[in-house]
């Protein structure tokens, strides 16, 4: 026999559970690191006691995954609306634009995805996922490259994207430890600036590939 369904106000109460020691977790890696966090502060910081948490997730680790799932999950779909064909389409200014602002919103709501991210422990499964979608933007930022500066020789656009994405990954610290409002807006302006900078004379330099020189036969 199957068993039957829970009653749904009763998943539901149990989601809303899951959320809030998600989100108390968040808050307690981002102030102590993933390392040095229990479970006993997560339940504190979501204002339940210690068996109520191990009612839904056996121990720190199992929290950490679940929540930095989620996380990864948001963070795809940030750069799925950041490389787009439409965005190829726009100048340079623009495309830099469309893909640094949905970045850098998603970072500065979720700081707890750098925290759990680049903890000296986290769990092997978040760690192996992560590394995933850094190849993956990796490789996007070297199509974009690919899309501005054709002529560019491959190995000179593998290191230009790393060069690229290490500048942004720099700013992005920067960005989420600048005060919010006209500063933190300012450190975002010149994040575009450096990488503008930077590409623009590649771009132009190399926008055309280079016609392939036949020699006359005699």
């Amino acid at each position: 026999m199957s068993e039957e369904p829970k009653p749904r106000r009763r998943q539901a109460r149990g989601e809303r559970r899951i959320a809030q020691l998600l989100q108390a977790a968040a808050s307690v890696f981002c102030a102590n690191g993933y390392t040095a966090s229990s479970t006993n502060a997560i339940a504190r910081e979501a204002h339940v006691s210690p068996g109520t948490l191990y009612q839904y997730f056996p121990n720190k680790e199992a929290i950490a995954i679940e929540l930095g799932e989620r996380l990864l999950h948001q963070m795809r779909e940030a750069h799925g609306q950041a490389f787009t064909p439409e965005n190829l389409a726009l100048p340079l200014p623009g495309l830099l634009d469309a893909v640094v602002d949905p970045l850098i919103e998603f970072n500065c709501a979720n700081p707890a995805f750098l925290a759990l991210m680049h903890g000296s422990e986290v769990p092997g499964r978040i760690a192996e996922e992560h590394d995933e979608l850094h190849a993956t933007l990796l490789t996007r930022v070297q199509e974009v490259i690919a899309h501005y500066a054709p002529a560019l020789p491959a190995e000179d656009r593998l290191r230009t994207a790393g060069m690229a994405f290490a500048a942004f990954k720099g700013g992005l610290d920067l960005v989420l430890a600048a005060p919010e409002g006209a500063e933190r807006d300012a450190t975002i302006a010149e994040l575009k600036t450096l990488l503008l900078r930077y590409l623009s004379p590649l771009v132009e330099s190399h926008s055309v590939e280079s016609p392939v020189t036949t020699t006359p036969s005699r």
